[in-house]
């Protein structure tokens, strides 16, 4: 192993080779039994990555899974909540009985069975929240601020197997480090770190999901085959659906012998890949005509005519047809009708593809239609969007047939899903170059009705700019979204804010969106994260030395800290050599407990903590205590 895997508190039993690992009878790297695993270092070990600024990076810690198990189980116990906000459509953030998606002019179309908001106090006092109706079943929308590994563990409780998708779009792998903050999130992981970052969340994850639950996780050219290899591990290869590949831009130039424009979607299923989809709409161009019908069949389109030659021949599709006086042969040639009726036919010749019945039925009910050329006459059938003739019990009947289609595996290659659309969404709701590298709503509104119906629960534990809450709601979902960065309160807030006044852009006016709903706001409450954040903000000395002087009286430290050896050697080194501020600053984090970086939920009782009412309120109401 190497020297740095031996350091305090970054002890692990894996081997310190990154690659294919089997398992099985022949263990060793790059075999071929069917028991493979991802292998690499720190494999058994939690990356909590608690970066809450976008411009501030630090070192991440890593805990063992084995040695220290004791410990580990109180980082991943329920959080007490904090700053609750109840905010809804009609602007005054006052509870009320509404649905919780339902817009203010709902389409006749659109399904209204959603969850209803039950009674909240605004102050949390005096009044039980409720999260959760009598059956367990998530009541509100969830806007989550904090940690995302510690948040998802504090929903396990009451949301186990209750997801139905989860979508995220996390910080990407690079090979190379980049030179600026990619998706405003520090992307710029060591590979091992990067891989124990995804392995953690994705595990905790699996566990939210529904049985037909599914997962899209999106993901670059870097990280991609590796990521594959992880979650088939995770989700287990059999359940892996497919790997999409998605155009972020047409065009642009690039300095390199090939320039990327696309990344990748991976998506698995919790237990089996052929369950947890719906069919796509097929929305086909050929769909462009109306007639007096229009109203209750939609569109239709002449896509075939009456009478085809490369049918095996059959005397009974042989026919004539008369409209109007108007005397039709198959063929359109009264001559060879004859012949063929007289014997003289190919074993594939001309016939009718309707039977006599079903045309004349066809006939009545308008769904025949005659084109003239210069050559002549012919019958065509007219194929419409929303209805179909069938024979129930020998009676042919119009029943409504909704028009579906396998979903291509290059549904996302099209300019729709790129970047290009979602910048201009975003340009249109905030201020130009507010939020780079969003996701388009058309992209998640694409997955959303392939996985799911009205009132399922849509995750996405990386949000971001918002996009998946945003289109969740416009669509009818239930949603929970957690983001830990500070521009949750000015860009994921606000967009969600806009979306209940009825913002009009993204998928708005494809699904009728005309605003409605409402949805929570709560925060993990701080511990030693608290310190850890004004740590990172410190400009000086002074400054750091004030935060010091702060945690010796209310942090939580590692159990190996010795409060008078630290302070001898905290501002200087070992060569008594005045210590730089960056490294005072990572020495005073190194020393807080990482299990603490938020307050357990089974600590709330403590005085010590100074939780407030409203605070036990919430987390109550939340937990179902």
């Amino acid at each position: 192993m190497s020297d740095n895997s031996l350091k305090k508190g970054r002890y692990t039993t894996y081997s310190n080779k990154i690659g294919l690992f089997a398992t099985g009878e022949r263990t060793g790297f790059l075999t071929y039994n069917d028991d493979v695993v991802l292998n690499f270092p720190f494999k058994d070990t939690v990356l909590e990555a608690g970066m809450n600024k976008e411009d501030t990076g630090r070192e991440e810690r890593f805990l063992h899974l084995e040695m220290d198990g004791r410990d580990i189980d109180t980082l991943f116990e329920p959080k007490v909540l904090t700053n609750f906000a109840y905010h809804a459509h009609n602007g005054d953030n006052q509870p009320t009985n509404q649905p919780t998606n339902q817009p203010t002019n709902q389409p006749t179309n659109q399904p209204t069975n959603q969850p209803t908001n039950q009674p909240l106090s605004p102050n949390l006092l005096n009044s039980q929240v409720k999260f959760f109706d009598d059956n367990g079943n998530l009541a509100q929308n969830l806007l989550i601020k904090g940690n995302n590994l510690l948040a998802l563990h504090s929903l396990k409780s009451r949301l186990s197997g209750k997801i139905k998708l989860i979508y995220i779009d996390p910080p990407y792998y690079f090979k190379e480090a980049k030179p600026q903050d990619s998706f405003r999130y520090n992307s710029n992981f060591k590979f091992s770190s990067w891989l124990i970052f995804m392995k953690n969340r994705l595990e905790i994850a699996k566990e939210l999901l529904t049985d037909d639950g599914v997962i899209f996780v999106h993901t670059n050219e870097d990280g991609n085959a590796y990521l594959k290899v992880l979650m088939d591990e995770l989700f287990l290869r059999e359940n892996f659906v497919t790997c999409l590949p998605r155009v972020t831009k047409k065009g642009g130039k690039s300095t390199d012998v090939f320039a990327d424009n696309h990344d990748y979607v991976l998506v698995y299923s919790k237990i089996n890949k052929k369950t947890g989809f719906y069919p796509m709409l097929h929305n086909d161009k050929g769909f462009k005509n109306q007639d007096e019908f229009f109203e209750t069949r939609g569109f239709y389109k002449l896509n075939q005519t009456l009478d085809y030659d490369s049918l095996q021949y059959s005397s009974s599709l042989d026919y004539p047809i008369k409209i109007n006086g108007e005397v039709f042969y198959a063929g359109g040639n009264k001559e060879r009708y004859i012949e063929r009726k007289n014997g003289n036919h190919l074993r594939a010749d001309w016939a009718w593809r309707w039977s006599k019945d079903l045309f004349e039925f066809g006939l009545n009910n308008g769904f025949i239609e005659i084109k003239r050329t210069k050559n002549g006459a012919r019958i065509y059938t007219k194929t419409y969007q929303n209805v179909k003739i069938e024979n129930i019990n020998g009676d042919y009947q119009i029943v409504e047939k909704e028009r579906t289609r396998a979903t291509s595996t290059l549904e996302f290659s099209e300019s729709l899903y790129s970047n290009d659309n979602a910048t201009k969404h975003m340009n249109d709701l905030f201020p130009k170059g507010t939020f780079e590298y969003t996701k388009p709503e058309s992209l998640i509104h694409q997955i959303i009705a392939l996985t799911t119906n009205p009132n399922d629960i849509v995750l996405d534990y990386h949000l971001g700019s918002g996009t998946t809450c945003a289109v969740a709601h416009k669509m009818g979902r239930r949603w929970i979204g957690i983001e830990q960065m500070d521009y949750i309160d000015d860009i994921t807030k606000t967009r969600l804010l806009k979306v209940l006044q009825g913002e009009q852009g993204g998928i708005s006016k494809a699904v009728d969106w005309n605003g409605g709903g409402s949805f929570c706001y709560f925060e993990l409450k701080k511990y030693n994260q608290y310190f850890i954040d004004k740590i990172l903000v410190a400009n000086t000395m002074g400054e750091l030395d004030t935060v010091y002087n702060e945690m010796a009286k209310n942090a939580f430290f590692k159990f190996w800290f010795d409060k008078e050896k630290f302070q001898k050697a905290y501002k200087k080194d070992k060569d008594d050599n005045q210590i730089s501020l960056d490294d005072r600053k990572q020495i005073l984090i190194s020393v807080l407990d990482e299990n603490q970086l938020y307050l357990n939920y089974a600590d709330m009782g403590d005085s010590r903590y100074q939780v407030r009412d409203d605070e036990k309120a919430l987390s109550d109401a939340f937990y179902g205590e």
